[in-house]
């Protein structure tokens, strides 16, 4: 196997074992990944048209509205009108889920000591250059 092949495959592994370990720690919250993800998203924004949000969530429109339904339902956002597009809707935390963001920061954090523990800042940064270098291409790959 070749070296690109063994990096291939270990990242794809890395990528779902960090997802898996996430989820887990989010569901011991109450929450789930994608709640997750929605919140931390809405937190550094301040807030978000559905379209913002679901592209940057990378899921589809429909598959938007019952997680924001959840979320709604905790009094963790609210939807808004906006301004000129009757049909368009901001999403903005409540305070309650500003304070729920917050508490998935910490989440966040932890698990990044957790998972990054006892790699070097040299092996970091060489890594999120290998990263970007791999956007890149996969950003100027033709699609089909």
């Amino acid at each position: 196997m070749t070296t690109k092949a063994i990096f291939s495959e270990e990242l794809f592994k890395l990528s779902r074992k960090m997802r898996t370990l996430f989820d887990a720690r989010v569901r011991a919250e109450g929450l789930t990944l994608a709640r997750a993800r929605a919140l931390m998203l809405l937190a550094k924004a301040d807030r978000m048209t559905q379209t913002e949000l679901a592209d940057a969530l990378e899921i589809e429109g429909p598959t938007l509205v019952p997680l924001l339904d959840g979320l709604e339902k905790q009094a963790l956002i609210e939807r808004r009108p906006v301004d000129g597009d009757r049909r368009a809707k901001q999403i903005a935390l409540t305070p309650a889920g500003q304070e729920q963001a917050s508490h998935v920061d910490g989440i966040v954090k932890a698990f990044r000591n957790d998972v990054m523990k006892d790699v070097s800042e040299d092996d970091l940064k060489t890594a999120i250059r290998v990263f970007h270098a791999m956007a890149r291409n996969i950003e100027a790959a033709p699609q089909a």
